[in-house]
């Protein structure tokens, strides 16, 4: 289940809201100016579905993105569970960071925990398949695959180049829950 956790920065304890209905966790991201979004396939995936029908499952989703926001690549990342050595792939992504663009993940399949911090806030979302979330461009935050992960992504990217982290070197990532 989809679940958006909403933290003061300075208390990773006890979050001051929980949202589990998509509409909540939408309007709650959109306070932040953070897309939110459940977008169906048009396709059944399949577990040994490559990237391509991935991308062909929810190409008219893709393609609309593409248009109204300048997209040009995408992608799909994809972790089964028992892939050995994750570990390093997962610290990569557990430190603070932001982007010069957009970070666009639609999830095909599995789970996985965007941490976005802003306003004195750190918002915890839980993404699992059909979810769609559009984390603007500068926005610190950090990723957590848990420890043994298993989900598939599509990327959107507006650099074909792809992805480049911006690490802020603070360590308030640390301070909170991981996602287990």
């Amino acid at each position: 289940m989809s679940q958006l956790s909403i933290y003061s920065d300075q208390d990773p304890q006890a979050p001051e809201a929980v949202h589990t209905e998509p509409a909540q966790i939408q309007a709650a991201l959109a306070a932040h100016g953070v897309d939110f979004t459940r977008v169906a396939t048009h396709a059944e995936l399949d577990r040994a579905a490559d990237a391509d029908a991935v991308l062909a499952a929810y190409a008219p989703f893709i393609e609309a993105e593409k248009a109204a926001r300048g997209y040009q690549v995408a992608d799909v990342i994809r972790l089964v569970r028992g892939t050995p050595n994750t570990a390093p792939m997962r610290a990569k992504f557990l430190s603070e960071h932001t982007h010069s663009e957009d970070e666009a993940r639609l999830f095909a399949e599995g789970r996985g925990a965007f941490y976005l911090h802003m306003s004195g806030k750190v918002l915890v979302i839980v993404c699992e398949r059909g979810d769609y979330l559009r984390v603007p461009a500068g926005t610190r935050h950090w990723f957590d695959m848990g420890p043994d992960p298993e989900f598939t992504a599509v990327r959107l990217f507006t650099d074909p180049a792809g992805w480049v982290a911006s690490f802020t070197g603070e360590a308030i990532a640390d301070r909170f829950p991981r996602f287990e």
